[in-house]
């Protein structure tokens, strides 16, 4: 376990059956925690045997109701955690599903934050004149997680810069990021090309149409 992190453990296992909107389905192992230290109700997702990977592939996934349920073209959340599912699967891992809407700042907040990009903001621009962070996003709780399912290394499958370098500030070692694909679609490029331009995302704008 990393040093100095608060410790974490597991609190229930259940097997769930997953399936995707695409036909796609895999079985599942859902992990819940105790101790985690924002008392959040974030969720494991063990794909595949990651027992007998190398090193298992995670990825950390903020909950995104939008995207992630309804489908909402605004973002790449959906295609995104679709992607990371059968990915993980076929090599062994874990997804950490975590409670973090809107980069922490909650739905109705995002909706807000959608309003004001429809004037003209973009993402991170919206949330600052919100008056909120333009991330508030913690892996502590995160960190906590991997240690209590014993995983000490790990590949990360994010796009994000910030999310490796929280982990190894927090003493997870990170061996390799695996950017995800590039879901583009009319309704996200601003958002996209935000995110590589703001916050230096791995997302080949080139890539990106429009």
């Amino acid at each position: 376990m990393p040093e100095n992190l608060p410790v974490a453990t597991v609190r229930t296992r259940v097997r769930v059956p997953l399936r995707f909107g695409d036909g796609y389905t895999v079985d599942a192992e859902l992990v819940t925690f105790h101790g985690l230290t924002d008392g959040l109700e974030h969720l494991a997702i063990r794909l595949g045997d990651p027992d007998r990977a190398a090193v298992p592939l995670v990825r950390l996934h903020s909950e995104c109701l939008t995207g992630d349920v309804f489908g909402s073209a605004r973002c790449d959340c959906g295609p995104q955690l679709r992607e990371a599912v059968e990915r993980i699967a076929g090599v062994g891992g874990y997804l950490l599903y975590l409670r973090q809407e809107g980069r922490g700042i909650g739905l109705y907040n995002k909706l807000d934050a959608y309003a004001l990009q429809d004037g003209g903001l973009d993402t991170y621009q919206a949330n600052a004149a919100l008056g909120l962070p333009e991330d508030s996003r913690d892996y502590t709780g995160a960190a906590q997680m991997l240690a209590a399912l014993g995983v000490d290394t790990l590949d990360l499958l994010s796009n994000n810069p910030d999310k490796a370098a929280q982990l190894l500030d927090l003493g997870v070692p990170v061996r390799d990021r695996v950017p995800t694909g590039v879901f583009a679609t009319g309704h996200n490029l601003r958002y996209l090309r935000a995110k590589v331009e703001h916050t230096n995302h791995t997302i080949a704008l080139t890539q990106l149409a429009g």
